[in-house]
């Protein structure tokens, strides 16, 4: 497996054969508003996509969506919306998420409504995982969507949290699960009121600490909303002793997973290429 950090919350998974691009922001820097009214009013995206993105689309064959709607442009913006449009590209998601992206014109696979029962995936198996995109009064504004956990022979076992804040259903389920490669939000992103929509340093930390597996961070320095930095995520790491499994990919960087059977866990090596 290789995952290709792209931008924010885009990223592309190598799975065999398959190229799968997951809440694909396409769009151009500056493209979309500030997500903060009173204070650092800087448009977004705030970078470009890398250099590679261009050749990477090209070989896209799937696309996962987490959430997409209540202005979430950063998961899924006009400009992808445009370009699955045009290449017809399978879009898997939720089936809330499936009705708005039908009247869209995407060619949508929509999973069945239901956390508890695997569904087919590129020959393996996918399952939803609840998302808690935040707390309080604004937890319950905001469009909260899913995660994936996705199980394929031969790959290493990838959950995909989508933008969530730690809780406690999501200690239970990587307890249980012990993922051997996870992707989260760590960009600890908030409004002008409330607190985090989204994992920040200390709850990154401690997601890492809870599994014996790789945890890739991303959401980070893409968005005007999201204050950590990847090297104030390091530094932590660094002084948490995690840093050996806490992955920071920066922009256009690939990430390598392998596996190697251990007894009945996984163990895995990623590296940037």
């Amino acid at each position: 497996m290789r995952i290709h950090q792209l931008r924010s919350a885009t990223i592309v998974l190598e799975i065999g054969p398959c190229r799968v691009i997951v809440d694909p922001m396409l769009g151009e820097q500056g493209a979309y508003p500030s997500l903060k009214v009173f204070s650092n009013r800087q448009r977004n995206p705030t970078v470009p996509l890398p250099a590679t993105a261009n050749v990477l689309l090209e070989s896209i064959t799937h696309c996962l969506i987490t959430h997409c709607q209540k202005g979430h442009f950063d998961h899924l913006d006009r400009a992808a919306i445009k370009w699955l449009r045009e290449k017809q590209i399978p879009v898997i998601c939720t089936p809330h998420d499936a009705r708005y992206l039908i009247r869209r014109g995407l060619n949508v696979a929509s999973l069945p409504d239901d956390h508890h029962c695997p569904q087919p995936f590129l020959g393996g198996k996918i399952r939803t995982v609840t998302c808690t995109h935040g707390r309080g009064l604004v937890g319950r504004l905001m469009e909260h969507g899913v995660g994936y956990f996705i199980e394929i022979v031969g790959e290493p076992t990838l959950y995909l949290a989508g933008d969530t804040v730690l809780t406690d259903q999501i200690r239970r389920f990587v307890a249980l699960h012990q993922p051997a490669v996870s992707v989260v939000p760590a960009g600890g992103a908030c409004l002008d009121v409330g607190s985090e929509i989204i994992m920040g340093v200390e709850e990154v930390i401690e997601f890492t600490r809870s599994v014996a597996g790789r945890v890739i961070a991303n959401h980070l320095e893409a968005l005007n909303h999201c204050p950590v930095s990847r090297e104030e995520l390091a530094m932590a790491a660094e002084r948490a002793e995690v840093a050996k499994r806490l992955l920071i990919p920066c922009d256009g960087e690939v990430l390598n997973i392998r596996t190697v059977r251990s007894g009945s866990r996984y163990l895995e090596n990623g590296q940037p290429c």
